[in-house]
This record gives structure tokens, sequence and C-alpha cells, in this order.
């Protein structure tokens, strides 16, 4: 599964459970997280990537928070191991370089950009110069921003990229979501989109699969009452696996878009479909015009759409009064009545 080439429709949406830095810290959280996660039906897990004293300047208030909550390369080589086991593929948005090689040298499947690094171009360039598929979050960010960041890939060689229309708040307000973004994201760059979900409860990730997501990406967490920045707007593992469902039936829900008939409505359409039927009886030889016809249920004959041509027809035979008209009852103007018994054949319903 490649999660920025985007699936076929009728593969489904690709779920991203965030796991982020709800690890508090703990190897052991974050183990759980992976297992959790499997359970709950996530395609993928992601975490976060990032060496602080390359992130934030150590003068800043965060930066005591995030050295508390950084995971290095022996985490991530243990997190990778338990990916593996549970067979789930693991992914870690990156915020600096060194980062970036940490995941390169881990094979993660994907990279992902941040929100926070959409117009770190630098960094853009060399995660799209892996080759490996890009992630790019669009948080905090204009379309001229977005189109920065996507020209620096492709100049990099790289076009497996994906976007994930995103708002940056903690909770993001459901009014504030934006949603129809999705469309002018897809329009402007035709590559798959998705939704990164900072929002509370399930609707706006259910909207953003009508409107065509590819992606999603939702925040998960051990319990909410955890110490932490996202545990609170994060879902539980059970909370997630009822959203996964949700996802999956809205996916099933839109289905391909091609209009047929189904194998349910095929039944239906015969008995509450109208055919061409006599309205009295109709001595053979008479002129079908259509005062002696009518259209009635059930729709197992000739269609009404042939009425204009039925009723140029002559009675091949007496028809009594309400039959079901069929091929072989009339001659065609200009036919003979072997050649109108074999209309039967060429008008059959589907």
């Amino acid at each position: 599964m490649k999660p920025t080439t985007g699936q076929a429709e009728e593969e489904g949406v690709i779920i991203i459970a965030e796991a982020g830095v709800n690890h508090n810290g703990s190897i052991a959280m974050a183990l759980s997280l992976v297992e959790k996660a499997k359970q709950a039906g996530a395609d993928f897990i992601k975490f976060q990537a990032y060496i602080p004293g390359e992130m934030v300047v150590q003068g800043e208030s965060q930066y005591r928070m995030l050295e508390s909550l950084a995971l290095g390369e022996k985490e991530f080589l243990l997190i990778r191991e338990k990916c593996a086991e549970e067979k789930i593929p693991f992914l870690a948005s990156v915020f600096d370089e060194k980062s970036l090689a940490l995941m390169e040298k881990l094979n993660a499947p994907a990279i992902k950009i941040p929100s926070g690094e959409i117009t770190n171009l630098p960094l853009i360039k060399k995660a799209a110069a892996t080759g490996r598929p890009l992630i790019l979050s669009t948080g905090m960010s204009t379309l001229g921003e977005v189109e920065a960041a996507v020209l620096a890939a492709e100049e990099a060689g790289n076009k497996k990229i994906a976007l994930l229309h995103c708002v940056s708040e903690y909770p993001a307000p459901l009014e504030k979501t934006n949603l129809r973004t999705i469309k002018t994201l897809q329009a402007a760059f035709r590559y798959p989109v998705g939704f990164s979900d900072h929002t509370e409860g399930y609707d706006a990730a259910l909207l953003a699969v009508a409107l065509g997501a590819r992606i999603i990406e939702k925040h998960f967490t051990l319990a909410k009452n955890l110490p932490g920045p996202d545990h609170k707007l994060s879902l539980t593992p059970g909370e997630f696996r009822e959203f996964i469902e949700k996802i999956r039936s809205a996916g099933e829900a839109l289905g391909t878009g091609r209009k047929t008939v189904t194998a349910g409505e095929k039944a239906v359409r015969a008995a509450a479909g109208k055919s061409l039927v006599a309205r009295v009886d109709i001595a053979k030889g008479s002129v079908l015009s259509p005062d002696l016809l009518a259209l009635k249920r059930p729709g197992t004959g000739i269609p009404p759409q042939y009425l204009p041509l039925v009723a140029k027809a002559r009675a091949a035979r007496f028809l009594p009064k309400d039959s079901l008209l069929q091929w072989s009852d009339f001659i065609l103007e200009g036919k003979g009545e072997n050649e109108a018994g074999n209309e039967t054949e060429n008008n059959r319903l589907n």
C-alpha cells in the first residue's frame, strides 16, 4: 500500500493513526500504541522524529517539553521491529535533516512533512531527493506556499506526492475546518489529497471522505486523561476502531461513481417498473394505436420507451386485455412475422 499515490477508489481510504508524541517519551507506551493501532484496523501508525536542538532555540519554553518527548534512533529501531511484528507500517513526521536521514536509514515507506515545515523548502528538497513518497501537510499555509512546496519536491525529481488539508488548531473547531479546500487542492495540483483531522469527533473526517479525501490522519492515544499536549483531542483505541469502521462504511457508500442497476434493484425493477400492455381486447391484425395500449406493472415486458415504435405495429395474434406485450405479439411496419419475433431477443432487458 502506497500512502502517497493513493489507492483505487474501490480499495478504500488509507487511515493513519497519528501517535505523534502521545507516547509521552516512553518506549513502552510507543510500542503499546503500535499494537493498539493494529488492533483498531489502521493502515499506518505515525510518530514524530526530531532532534530538539535542531528544531527549537534552547531558550524557548517549548524546548524542555519537546526534549522530554523526543525519540532517538534506539527507540525508533524498537518501533520498527514492533511494527514488523504487528504487520503495520510506521511513518514519522520529520522536522530536521538529521531526523530525515534517520527515517531513510530505517527504510520508512514514506516521508511525512508536517505543517510547520511546509515552507522549509531545503528540508522538502532533501526529503524529495530520497525518492520516497512524500506526504505534505498544509496547515498554516497559503495556496501559494503549498505550490512552492510541491514545486520544490518536483524540482528534486519526486512526483510521488500526497497533500493533506489541515487546520493547525488543537482542537480545530468544526466551523473553521474549511473542507472544501480538499477540492481546491485536488484541482490545483492533481495529486492525491487527504485530511489531517484535528477536530473532535468523526464528522469532519467523514465529510472529507465524501469530498474525495484518499488519506485520513487522526490523533490516537491510549487514554485521554494522560498528561501531554495532544491526548485530549485524540481518539482512544475503542474510539479509533469505531472511527475506522465509519470511514470504511463511508468509503463503501461512495462507490465507484458508475451509474448502473444493482443486483438488488433488478428484482425491484421487475416489480415496480412498467411494461406495455393491452388496454382492451385487441383483435389480430389491428393497428396498435396508443389508445389501445397502456403502461402497467410489472416491468417484465416491453419497456415504456418503446411505445412510439409499438404503436405503429399490427397485432400478430389476438391480445387479451391486460396482457403484457411481447415482441412476438405484433408485426412492425415493413417486417414479416418471423422478423418481428426476433425483436424478442434483440430488445431483451438487461
